[in-house]
């Protein structure tokens, strides 16, 4: 049984936890993205975060030619990750542990 019912959970989790934030948010993601870029410190947390985002496509991009499918398919996990981060690759594995079942 190789389901990913941990990533399911994680990926509800923090799907869920995103919304209400920024339902309840006072600013647009775009403010927060400028005022995250704008010290060094919280900068350098966001640099290390789209790093790590680079490399969970290159390996989702991997894995998708690997197992004979067009780059077209992991097109939205590519754009979900530019915006949510772990939110791509964590459905990337859902979708995929679920659909090799």
């Amino acid at each position: 049984m190789h389901r990913p019912y941990i990533a399911l959970t994680g990926l509800l989790g923090f799907s869920l936890y995103t919304l209400a934030t920024m339902l309840t948010a006072e600013q647009s993601l775009l403010a927060f993205g400028k005022a995250l870029m704008s010290q060094p410190d919280t900068a350098q947390v966001v640099i290390d975060l789209y790093l790590m985002a680079v490399l969970a496509c290159v390996w989702m991009y991997r894995d998708a030619r690997g197992r004979g499918r067009s780059v077209a398919s992991v097109v939205p996990y590519f754009l979900l990750t530019a915006v949510f981060v772990s939110v791509g690759p964590m459905l990337y594995i859902v979708v995929k542990g679920f659909r090799d079942e």
